[in-house]
């Protein structure tokens, strides 16, 4: 999973409000660019770039596989939870040790040490 082309693929407001409504239940292309209200070309260009970094899968709807339904794909989302949660734990551990640095010279404790 390349993160880059992940965060790419959702900084754009079209392809965020796509991911919002597929957040909710599959759909297919006509649903999304009925609900979004663009045409369908158009929104065919940004499902194809959530498609390409991973963001989305589609497949043949039950019945008729010329007409695809639009997911979101699962491990995208869980290779960014497991990002966050690195950049997280980071900033706990460095916010950490500020507390410890800032605890040990705060001004009340240097006072108490001159007496």
């Amino acid at each position: 999973m390349n993160m880059v082309r992940t965060f790419a693929a959702l900084s754009d407001p079209t392809r965020l409000a796509v991911v919002e409504k597929l957040s909710a239940q599959p759909h297919r292309a006509g649903e999304l660019a009925a609900a979004l209200g663009m045409s369908a070309p158009a929104l065919s260009r940004h499902l194809r770039v959530l498609l390409e970094s991973g963001v989305i899968a589609d497949e043949a709807f039950e019945g008729d596989a010329r007409v695809r339904m639009f997911r979101l794909e699962r491990t995208a989302f869980s290779s960014m939870q497991d990002w966050i949660a690195e950049i997280e734990a980071f900033w706990d551990d460095q916010l950490s040790a500020f507390k410890a640095h800032a605890e040990k010279s705060s001004p009340a404790k240097a006072r108490g040490k001159a007496r």
